[in-house]
């Protein structure tokens, strides 16, 4: 039988959801909406009882105090439109499982095959409204159709039909799950067509060389004694092509690159070796303490934190899904890399998570080209989706920030980081150790395999086109993912397996594939993993990226115990194979073998990309902008600007206090809306150590420099973390790269120019983290982000993110940025200079300029560790880093935290060749931090701070005015803190909720 249960506010209830849609329509559509109501609906299919579905009408769906539910009959109010939006078949509806399980819970019911509970919203839409304009309401706002339905109907129409009727999403398969055989031999044009059609992602060399395999005696004669065909199945091509793809095998990081720049030729063998790797090495060869454990060899990176515990840190990146779907891709993202650092070693707590998000502007009033979202939807559904998939696992989001450029309108990029903690040592073996061992069962734990995420590798490969698949898009399900980790964790502490990791990119053809070089080998049942419907052909089921799944290695001995653990926490798990010592990669369906290939081929067999990269300087004609005159009105457009204002309207809704451990949230202050520079989380209540996790991130400056960008993200994550407690002494960094295609081709005939600008940045990370001793310890790259939709074509500019993370001794000696006592003397830290390109002064301008700020890293190691030193010395009141903005922002956010004002003179500011009071203001010279100390520790101060640019620029005031002189002694800004606080969040005031 099937059940339509609807259920709604009662009339005299406020519709809050329903009130902030109306919002919506009419603020972002235009749309003459008075009044929005929202109907929750579940589409129950089963053979249940009566008197099971009216519980859940009476209190099971619905609050009975505000709500009323109704069976079968629409509710009695209706708008003039009704639109109602569901998932498509196949697509995962969380709240539809937690319903069915509830279902389960109070009655006893096991649903069949084909049964279940399916979600959807009515929006009862009242206004005067055209038919084209409620399509623009649905497509706009209100459902992704790459992955939702919708459906509307006039009130005349839903009258007369009795409501919107019954629709159940099932999914049905016309034609029974096969293996496909290929002919060898069809041709290299056949192959790249195949290729491209079938989402492989497979260059001409790498076809090549896959032919050149089954070619080969040996392979058909060990393929002739198995009693399989000669040809490839679509199952071997497909786990080939998983293997082999950028997002797996990071080929651009790792190819030959013949590189010119000034007239100069050099061949680098792997950016990530001779860049990243070997700033490690070097930095870990001259530590004394040593305190990196494991890095770049797991999902993870893994530091020792104290004689108790190690740390697993890992951020990724989820752009592309979350171009097609901001919730779902973000969601995924969030919860993805939550199973790293889990995943890493023998399995690590979740402690902490970070986001980082990059779009376009969300008062973006141009065009929106096809296939992509408004900026501001985008944003919003970014947002949503880390914000489930992170409070709903209870894990704190702890720190972030969002960064604003034209050019991420083709596609936005979202970096989620999680930390976690693990023992030393579990069952006497130290606990970043894994390693499967031959005879080992393959287990799949979690959530089963669906259609959703197939071909997520290989599509994170490629550019965002008209031809990209729907099907790479996952609905993450953090409540399932969490059920999963608690179990594991029990089972990680009874030593039950040898080896975990996630099961994400590729699938089971990833990780049991990864996993299976410990053995040189394996089995997999292809007829074995559970799934969330029948009809999916073996090389779904081997590829498919459906989420909050892990792979282990179990011993034989320890399945029993293991499998009963995991039925008594109500956790899936599920035998698939066997990990053996073949030099084969076998699967299997139905007895069947569908795939036969060596380890050795399948994971070493891809031939070297061999590029060529040539960097040059591009400069324009230098434009002086003439002084602003009204500094007051500048000081307040520039905090207007969103890469300055306020994110508060996002840092609310993420649970950066569930665990109860963090130290200094992500805002801070008096009102507790100041932008902390890192956070601080202390994992260990029973000691004083904590962690100090912090970014850098300024894509703005890639126009100019790469080189200057990626100094200047690590600088700022250095400085971040210093400002709050941070030390260098025992401070780790994760890299992240986010690159436009740097291949040079017919379509991109400017892709020399970027592996240039790529050489640079790493260059850049390798000099500075070396000169630091900052070592790196994980990181990603990410290239292909392009959106190329037929003449269109739009890049984002080259990013790195670098993330940081240190650990400190006492927490008690951290400090905030916010300003706290009222003639306490402001002292900037370091040099400023006029370096303007880029920064948001000249940018709100329009103004372009030549020169984008630099470290100068002699001066900024000096800066960073007199902070460091000041700070554990505890002299320091506030301190706060000096980024995007300048001085002007830094003040104005001092104040802002600390509700109070300061007085401030500029001629008394540490600088080079700064002879304009906007270049003093609006700097954004990097290296650089206000701070406040008080007159009796003035002495101990400028003890700590001698031998670096450092004064005293002013005092910290009782009232709530700055009042800032210029270089020549004149009142240049005098504005009331108050003013302040409504500019800097205006932004997000004015465009968001």
């Amino acid at each position: 039988m099937i059940w339509r249960i609807e259920v709604a506010y009662k009339e005299w209830v406020e519709d809050p959801a329903g009130k902030r849609i109306k919002r919506r329509l009419v603020r972002d559509l235009h749309v003459d909406v008075t009044n929005v109501r929202i109907v929750d609906v579940y589409t129950v299919v089963g053979e249940l009882e009566d008197s099971v579905i009216e519980l859940l009408r009476r209190d099971g769906f619905c609050d009975p105090i505000v709500q009323e539910a109704y069976i079968n009959e629409p509710c009695p109010y209706i708008g003039d439109w009704v639109i109602e939006v569901g998932f498509k078949p196949g697509v995962t509806d969380n709240v539809g499982r937690t319903a069915k399980e509830v279902i389960e819970a109070i009655s006893g019911y096991c649903f069949r095959e084909g049964e279940g509970v399916y979600t959807s919203r009515m929006y009862m839409i009242w206004g005067k409204m055209s038919e084209e304009e409620v399509v623009k309401i649905a497509e706009g706002v209100l459902a992704n159709v790459l992955i939702q339905n919708y459906r509307y109907k006039n009130r005349n129409d839903y009258l007369r039909d009795r409501g919107m009727g019954i629709y159940v999403p099932r999914l049905t398969f016309k034609t029974p799950p096969k293996v496909e055989i290929f002919d060898i031999d069809m041709g290299i044009d056949n192959w790249l067509k195949m290729s491209r059609e079938r989402t492989w992602a497979l260059s001409e060399k790498e076809i090549e060389a896959i032919i050149e395999y089954y070619r080969k005696e040996d392979t058909k004669r060990r393929r002739k004694e198995m009693g399989i065909s000669e040809n490839p199945s679509d199952v071997e091509i497909e786990a080939i092509a998983q293997t082999w793809s950028e997002h797996c095998k990071h080929k651009i990081f790792n190819a030959t690159i013949e590189y010119e720049e000034d007239g100069k030729r050099t061949s680098i063998k792997s950016i990530f070796r001779t860049f990243i790797v070997k700033a490690t090495e070097e930095i870990r060869k001259r530590k004394r303490r040593d305190f990196c454990l494991s890095v770049f060899t797991d999902n993870a990176g893994v530091i020792s934190f104290n004689r108790k515990y190690n740390l697993a840190f890992k951020v990724e990146t989820h752009n592309t899904p979350s171009a097609l779907d901001p919730y779902g891709g973000a969601l995924t993202g969030i919860v993805g890399v939550n199973r790293d650092p889990f995943g890493t070693g023998k399995g690590a707590e979740l402690i902490f998570n970070t986001d980082v998000f990059c779009f376009a502007p969300p008062d973006y009033e141009g065009s929106i080209p096809p296939r992509l979202f408004h900026p501001k939807r985008v944003l919003e559904g970014v947002r949503e989706g880390v914000e489930h998939g992170g409070n709903k696992s209870g894990i704190p989001t702890i720190n972030g920030s969002i960064t604003f450029h034209q050019n991420f309108l083709g596609k936005p990029l979202v970096f989620c980081g999680t930390c976690g903690i693990m023992p030393k040592k579990i069952k006497g073996e130290p606990s970043y150790e894994k390693k499967a061992k031959n005879g080992d069962l393959i287990v799949m734990v979690g959530g089963r395999i669906g259609k959703d995420g197939i071909h997520g590798a290989t599509f994170s490969s490629e550019e965002l086109s008209e031809s990209s698949p729907t099907s790479a898009v996952q609905i993450g399900d953090p409540i399932t993912q969490k059920r999963m980790t608690d179990f594991l964790l029990v089972a990680r502490d009874r030593g039950l397996f040898n080896s975990i990791t996630d099961c994400g990119a590729g699938g089971l053809s990833s990780s049991v594939g990864e996993m299976a070089k410990d053995t040189n080998g394996c089995v997999i049942y292809l007829d074995k993993p559970p799934l969330k419907y029948e009809g999916l052909s073996p090389w779904e089921i081997l590829l498919s990226e459906a989420q909050e799944r892990m792979t282990l290695a179990v011993p034989k001995e320890n399945i029993e115990e293991f499998l009963s653990l995991s039925t008594r926490m109500g956790v899936e798990s599920t035998v698939i194979g066997e990990f053996q010592d073949t030099g084969i990669f076998h699967c299997l369906y139905e007895g069947k073998t569908v795939a036969y290939l060596h380890m050795d081929f399948l994971h070493n067999g891809l031939p070297e990309m061999k590029l060529k990269a040539k960097w040059e300087r591009k400069l324009t004609d230098e434009e002086v902008p003439p002084e602003t005159i009204d500094l007051n009105e500048a000081v307040l457009s520039v905090l207007k600007r969103w890469n300055v204002c306020s994110k508060e309207y996002v840092v609310r809704q993420y649970d950066h206090e569930v665990k109860g451990q963090t130290v200094i949230k992500p805002l801070v202050g008096k009102q507790d809306d100041g932008p902390s520079d890192g956070s601080v989380i202390r994992p260990d209540p029973k000691s004083k150590e904590a962690i100090v996790v912090s970014h850098g991130i300024c894509p703005k400056f890639s126009e100019f420099d790469t080189y200057h960008m990626a100094a200047c993200a690590l600088a700022e994550a250095l400085a971040n973390n210093l400002a709050v407690g941070g030390t260098l002494k025992k401070m780790a960094l994760l890299d992240n790269f986010c690159w436009p295609d740097p291949v040079e081709s017919e379509k991109n005939p400017d892709g020399a120019y970027k592996l240039g600008q790529l050489v640079r940045a790493a260059k850049a990370l390798y000099e500075y983290a070396t000169f630091f001793g900052t070592p790196f310890i994980s990181g990603k790259d990410s290239m292909k982000n392009d959106y190329i939709y037929g003449n269109i074509k739009i890049s984002i500019p080259p990013t790195v993110l670098i993330s940081a993370i240190s650990i400190i001794d006492d927490i008690e000696k951290c400090v905030t940025m916010d300003f706290k006592e009222p003639g306490s003397l402001i002292i900037v830290v370091g040099l400023t200079f006029p370096e303007m390109a880029g920064t948001e002064y000249f940018s709100m301008r329009k103004v372009r300029g030549n020169i984008c700020p630099k470290v100068r890293k002699r001066l900024a190691k000096k800066v960073f560790l007199s902070i460091d030193r000041a700070t554990k010395m505890k002299l320091l009141l506030s301190c706060h880093d000096v980024s995007d903005g300048g001085l002007a922002s830094a003040f104005c956010e001092s104040a802002i935290a600390g509700c109070l004002g300061a007085e401030i003179d500029l001629s008394k500011l540490p600088s080079v060749s700064i002879f304009r009071d906007d270049y003093a203001l609006f700097s954004e010279s990097p290296s650089r931090f206000v701070v406040t100390v008080r007159e009796d520790d003035l002495d101990s101060v400028v003890k700590v701070f001698s031998g670096i640019p450092h004064a005293i620029v002013g005092k910290v005031r009782s009232d709530e005015r700055l009042i800032i002189k210029g270089l020549t002694g004149r009142v240049i800004v005098d504005l009331d803190t108050e003013t302040l606080r409504q500019a800097w969040k205006s932004p997000f005031n004015v465009h968001f909720e």
